[in-house]
């Protein structure tokens, strides 16, 4: 198996830190719902197509704890499409018609011949595994060590994951007096070529179809001999959170695995995980006081004959634990615990729950947070307009909850104005402290709104103060009549709040008054940005510009000269129409550059240059030929003068 890339070892390495972090354990993530095992059924009820199919089909609901619906015609089916020439055929008759009631076949001499003769060191590890399954299902005698002795010698030879797990899978048919430990410890080296990816899924890169048979052959042969397979309970999870993350299956065989591997988690000798699940969300109050889990195994089957426990319940944000080692009750097919008993503060709560009834159970330690939500009141609502000079008394009116209150109040540069009140848990009374409180003002003429947030002192009494000067900012200095609304929100809130509470006039100077009041409406379309580019820069003088490109220019008059004074030889050049496109195309494109260089875009240049190229191209071509037919003729030419003066 390749080394480990560099994403898979940053993976694990922020899984270890997640440890050291004290995160909780491992659970399950993924598992077959009702909707998963309706959606897996419904690939495995196909109708056949040949035995291959047939033995998905049968041998895959039958891990479900299915039966198909007809099996009288399943079994006649498989009589009639076998071919007893095929051992890949004859394997899976035979595995299908041992899951059928009432199936059964003569085998003639020369298949059981047949099958015994692919039981050899010169066959595949899967010609191997389908003739040993084939002679198991049909309940044929087979030499268990001498079938152990060819498979051990040829999986020596592959070093595959599937063939591997072929292997187990053939050991499982064979005598438990042979000595099958040397197959046994492969299961622990294929755990060894597992992926981990991010410390929650477990699979081989081969994909889910091969990770899932691996599931189901590691424990069908620790089943048969009785030894516990070397999974780790925490690899176990991994695998089950790889395999059922699997929702949507797209052939027949991959249904057919993940169901065998379902089977296998649900009903083995050793781990048996389960999933404690709540009944709708994990949330308590007052109204529905009764905490109801239920307890299931990887297929979503009801386990009942298990005890629950609640190891602790400790509050999220005093750490404080409210409740320990309290067993739920059965109810039906639910366990439930009323933790409302306690009288818990609202708030979030860290449950410690534990599942006992079978030394086989796994992931039977949940960590579940579970939220107990309240009501809220509004008490102690006082509304007050407060001169700044202090020189007359604060006029104070009291509000109750839900009404309006009478009148309008007023602020300006004389006076505030303020609002005080308390929150409460209206089942316990106790003081209430939620994540949202705010003071929400609405301009009744333009649609301006203002919000603040109110805080609580010390006393846990909620205030807010409205200082014009202070505050013009904010509400742009705009004058007018305000509806003041208090919000109060939080997720432990069962009756969240949206209270009109009064009628504010809002008064600013006239000085400070904008000229236009516009409405504070976020959806209008904004001044369009006019963008400045920058200047070009200055150019330099002509005489500079002039004098450099007769400076770039000057090899080339000095070519000229040079020709004309030792003499160019153009003998070989030939006014073939071919010849004078060429160089005509030639000087075309590199005028074409200059032309880019002044007036065109690449585009418009792109386009010229591929007519030009195209003929070009094809004169330039001809042009060659014709040179080459002509320096041929030529040497031949020459070659036989000088044979016939050697004549």
């Amino acid at each position: 198996m390749a080394a480990p890339g560099p994403r898979l070892r940053l993976e694990a390495a922020f899984s270890f830190l997640l440890l050291l972090a004290g995160v909780q354990a491992l659970v399950p993530s993924h598992r077959l719902a009702a909707r998963d095992l309706a959606r897996l059924r419904a690939v495995l009820e196909r109708p056949f197509t040949d035995v291959r199919t047939a033995y998905y089909s049968i041998v895959g609901l039958s891990s479900l704890g299915v039966r198909v619906a007809d099996e009288k015609a399943a079994c006649k089916f498989i009589k009639s499409h076998v071919d007893s020439s095929s051992v890949e055929s004859l394997f899976y008759a035979a595995q299908a018609m041992q899951v059928l009631s009432g199936c059964e076949v003569t085998i003639s001499n020369e298949t059981r011949e047949l099958l015994l003769a692919a039981v050899s060191e010169d066959s595949t590890v899967t010609q191997i595994f389908h003739a040993v399954g084939a002679l198991s299902g049909f309940g044929l005698p087979l030499a268990s060590q001498e079938a152990l002795s060819a498979l051990t010698a040829r999986l020596s030879k592959e070093e595959s994951v599937l063939a591997t797990i072929q292997a187990l899978e053939t050991a499982s048919y064979l005598s438990q007096q042979a000595d099958l430990s040397s197959i046994v410890e492969e299961i622990e080296d294929l755990v060894a070529r597992l992926d981990d990816l991010g410390g929650v899924y477990l699979q081989f890169e081969e994909g889910i179809e091969t990770t899932a048979l691996f599931v189901a052959a590691a424990y069908k042969l620790s089943d048969h001999v009785g030894t516990e397979p070397a999974i780790k309970e925490d690899q176990v999870i991994q695998l089950m959170n790889a395999i059922f993350s699997k929702k949507n299956f797209e052939t027949l065989s991959e249904a057919f695995s993940v169901a065998r591997a379902a089977g296998s988690l649900s009903q083995n000798r050793f781990h048996l995980p389960i999933v404690v699940v709540p009944d709708g969300p994990a949330a308590v109050s007052h109204h529905q006081p009764v905490l109801r889990l239920q307890v299931t195994n990887v297929m979503s089957q009801i386990l009942t004959q298990v005890s629950v426990k609640l190891d602790q319940a400790k509050s999220v944000s005093s750490k404080a634990t409210v409740l320990q080692q309290l067993p739920f009750t059965l109810s039906g097919d639910f366990f439930e615990l009323n933790f409302m008993n306690v009288k818990p503060a609202s708030g979030y709560y860290d449950f410690s729950i534990s599942v006992d009834g079978d030394k086989r159970f796994i992931a039977n330690k949940v960590e579940l947070k579970v939220k107990v939500s309240t009501e809220v009141g509004i008490t102690n609502v006082d509304l007050s307009t407060v001169d700044k000079d202090q020189s007359i008394a604060p006029k104070t009116t009291r509000v109750a909850y839900p009404a309006k209150a009478k009148g309008s109040f007023t602020a300006d540069s004389h006076q505030n104005f303020a609002l005080s009140f308390q929150l409460i848990d209206v089942n316990s009374g106790a003081e209430l402290t939620p994540h949202q409180t705010f003071v929400r003002l609405h301009n009744q003429k333009t649609g301006q709104e203002v919000v603040f947030v109110a805080e609580p002192d010390s006393k846990n009494v909620y205030k807010f103060e409205l200082d014009t000067s202070e505050r013009k900012t904010e509400f742009d200095s705009a004058s007018g009549t305000y509806t003041l609304y208090l919000i109060i929100g939080d997720a432990t809130l069962e009756n969240p709040i949206l209270w009109n509470v009064a009628d504010v006039v809002i008064t600013f100077p006239e000085e400070d008054a904008p000229s236009t009041v516009q409405s504070k409406n976020l959806f209008v379309p904004k001044p369009e940005i006019q963008h400045l580019f920058r200047e070009p820069e200055k150019r330099p003088p002509t005489v500079v510009s002039n004098t450099f490109t007769a400076l770039v220019l000057s090899p080339l008059l000095l070519l000229l000269i040079l020709w004309i004074k030792i003499g160019a030889n153009i003998s070989n050049f030939s006014f073939a129409p071919s010849t004078i496109v060429f160089h005509m195309g030639h000087a075309a494109m590199l005028g074409l550059m200059y032309v880019y260089w002044t007036q065109l875009n690449m585009f418009q240049t792109l386009k010229y240059l591929a007519i030009l190229g195209g003929i070009t191209f094809l004169a330039g071509n001809r042009m060659l030929a014709q040179k080459a037919v002509k320096r041929i003729a030529a040497e031949q030419s020459s070659r036989l003068a000088k044979y016939r003066t050697l004549r």
